[in-house]
């Protein structure tokens, strides 16, 4: 992927009328989070995590959420069908009906294919996804800054080696329609921001 550059890629519409529809990409350490939360703050759209989808879903009490519970309580991973389920509920919200920031879903292709599906089966489309590109030794500095045990190199190096792994295909995915844009993480935080509203064009402005 070119990093040089700070924003790459092109071809993808603007934002539709609703508000943009957007998936943030970022590998551990690469301030994916952090972007998630300034720039949904400055696009007007919510920021939505996998982390926050399968907690508001384990608290409405449903029967999906009892079955995200459970999983969650057994220590395994939420499948696909489920996770699909989540994000489907998620999305019909009325707070996600003028765009959002998606924030770690999908992680791999075949989640984007059933996001694909999702959304073309209520007319829309993603807008952009974009792609926070940081150097592999910055990642590890910014992790062996925070001294945590799973930061140390070894574990962040396999973490990294995880994403690239799922990533990638999913990246090539949403590359052949056009809709990837490559930002160069390794910068202040405003400026990766400014970065990224630039990278999605015209009219992406705060309450849109």
């Amino acid at each position: 992927m070119a990093a040089a550059a700070s924003v790459a890629g092109g071809g993808a519409a603007a934002p539709g009328p609703e508000g943009p529809r957007l998936v943030l990409l970022g590998p551990p350490n690469s301030g994916k989070g952090t972007q998630a939360r300034a720039l949904a703050a400055r696009l007007g759209v919510p920021a939505i995590s996998t982390g926050d989808m399968l907690r508001e879903a384990v608290a409405a009490g449903s029967a999906l959420g009892r079955r995200v519970d459970a999983i969650m309580r057994a220590g395994k991973l939420v499948d696909d069908d489920t996770m699909a389920e989540v994000v489907r509920e998620r999305l019909a919200r009325p707070d996600a009906a003028r765009g959002y920031l998606l924030d770690g879903y999908p992680r791999t292709r075949a989640q984007a294919e059933t996001l694909d599906r999702l959304l073309a089966g209520r007319g829309r489309t993603l807008d952009a996804v974009v792609s926070l590109e940081v150097p592999e030794a910055t990642l590890l500095a910014r992790a062996r800054g925070r001294g945590r045990d799973d930061d140390r190199d070894e574990v962040m190096r396999e973490r990294l080696r995880v994403y690239r792994e799922q990533t990638a295909p999913l990246i090539e995915h949403y590359r052949a329609s056009g809709l990837v844009r490559e930002v160069d993480g390794d910068r202040p935080v405003e400026a990766v921001t400014e970065a990224v509203a630039a990278g999605l064009g015209a009219g992406v402005t705060a309450g849109r």
